[in-house]
């Protein structure tokens, strides 16, 4: 099995392609070993030392190692784990990630309809393709709430593309939208 590797922009986190499915649909982010238990895969890549996040995309898994670990000495160590895994036909995952809270009022619900259209089209796209996805987490007074996820969290130029890319993309087309705010879980 053929495994590329991507960098990303966030330095600390690594693209791995392995050329067939691993979510489909949907993504699953593990921040931390405690919550990896629905997957076998993160869970095996937690046991590896300096490996402190896996995001799971469409097609590739995201993972971000810790400061004191150089990817020269983790990659072959990822790389064997994911091999390993899809070798052993298990599912990489168990059951369905549950659905995020969002923060709506009733009233803003066609305005939130073609915030989340234009996320889905535009902007979880091109994050997927940086090793990341972004979370709609609520719309209140003109301002969206937006979670970062896999490579895209704690990266350096996360919050810049928020604010000039996704602010102003949502700003053009929604004009009720004034701001877009980075939130945590």
């Amino acid at each position: 099995m053929f495994i590329e590797t991507e960098d990303t922009p966030n330095p600390a986190t690594l693209k791995f392609l392995p050329g067939r499915d691993v979510m489909g649909t949907g993504t699953a982010d593990f921040t931390s070993a405690e919550t990896a238990g629905r997957s076998s895969l993160a869970s095996a890549l937690f046991a590896e030392p300096g490996v402190s996040r896996v995001f799971m995309g469409a097609d590739f898994i995201a993972v971000t190692k810790s400061d004191d670990v150089a990817w020269s000495e983790l990659k072959p160590l990822v790389l064997s784990v994911i091999v390993d895994q899809f070798v052993s036909g298990q599912p990489l995952i168990e059951g369905h990630a549950e659905a995020a809270d969002e923060d709506v009022a009733p009233e803003d619900r066609e305005i939130v309809d073609q915030i989340k259209e234009l996320l889905d089209t535009r902007v979880r796209p091109a994050v997927a393709g940086d090793g990341g996805d972004i979370v709609f987490r609520g719309y209140r007074d003109g301002v969206v709430r937006l979670h970062m996820q896999g490579a895209c969290s704690g990266c350096p130029s996360s919050r810049a593309t928020l604010k000039h890319g996704v602010e102003n993309m949502l700003r053009h087309y929604v004009p009720e939208v004034t701001s877009v705010e980075q939130v945590d879980a």
